[in-house]
């Protein structure tokens, strides 16, 4: 039986994880930043201290990858200064913390998909500011695991899926990248796969996994699934990145590899079309 306190639990995997919390044996803590700051390092200190935790699953970040660019101080305290927090307090209280970060930590100039040996090279803020919180974990840490996902969505929150509803139900067309390429992640397949290794990760492990559904898609394609499973007549035009100019640059290439957690937890993944699916189901 595991204490596992969830920070950021109303973003969309923080979401994903109460709602697969009634099919473990776990007892779950789900904060926010109202129940609990993480970048109030002594509300957290004692909010350690008061609670018995044996695993912090960090949800909460800014993920706002383009207001990261103008808010690279509240980017760089939620996603690293508050981090260091968490690693520094759960060594000192022999917790175990899962991480999550992200593919942005890459600079997609690989054509093949990233293991967990490449080198980050991040291109923007949010990219920088996940790959410092990583670092931090790793250098005041002696029990943790980092999970880099990528192009999370979710039937809960603001993503992706919701964006492209939206706008389809009302516009004529949408013009949506075609040359950045990646997999989208439902959240809710993530939060399964967490909760499902926690028994197996061990007391003193310092790894770093990949984990994002199965396949590789563009923002078009993925636009082009959405619209389609949601029986919306909306042209998708697909454009390139350099047609539809963003604040925050975008790896063009981020697909992760993941043979090490599916070697090392025998986790089973889906494809990210069949998932999306499960995730329409849900928000028709």
């Amino acid at each position: 039986m595991y204490n596992i306190l969830v920070t950021g639990a109303n973003g969309q995997l923080g979401n994903e994880i109460r709602e697969l919390s009634g099919n473990y044996r776990y007892k779950f803590i789900f904060t926010n930043k109202n129940d609990l700051d993480i970048t109030d390092t002594a509300n957290l200190s004692r909010f350690f201290e008061n609670n018995k935790i044996d695993v912090v699953i960090n949800c909460a970040a800014f993920t706002n990858v383009d207001k990261a660019e103008n808010n690279r101080a509240l980017s760089m305290k939620l996603n690293c200064d508050a981090v260091r927090d968490l690693a520094v307090m759960t060594k000192r209280d022999n917790i175990l913390l899962v991480h999550i970060s992200t593919d942005y930590v890459f600079d997609g100039t690989k054509n093949t998909p990233y293991s967990e040996g490449d080198a980050p090279n991040p291109i923007s803020v949010y990219g920088m500011t996940k790959y410092e919180g990583e670092k931090a974990i790793l250098e005041n840490s002696n029990k943790a695991v980092i999970i880099r996902t990528s192009w999370l969505y979710s039937s809960y929150g603001s993503n992706f899926v919701k964006t492209i509803m939206r706008h389809a139900r009302e516009k004529g067309a949408l013009k949506v990248v075609y040359d950045q390429i990646g997999t989208p992640t439902y959240a809710h397949d993530l939060a399964n796969a967490i909760l499902n290794i926690l028994p197996d990760i061990g007391n003193n492990n310092m790894e770093i996994y990949h984990y994002s559904n199965e396949g590789v898609a563009s923002w078009y394609d993925f636009a082009k699934a959405i619209i389609d499973l949601a029986g919306i007549s909306t042209r998708i035009e697909p454009i390139e990145t350099i047609d539809y100019p963003m604040p925050a640059k975008r790896p063009y290439y981020s697909v992760l590899n993941k043979t090490k957690v599916k070697k090392y937890f025998n986790v089973e993944i889906n494809h990210w079309y069949d998932s999306l699916k499960k995730c329409m189901e849900k928000l028709k």
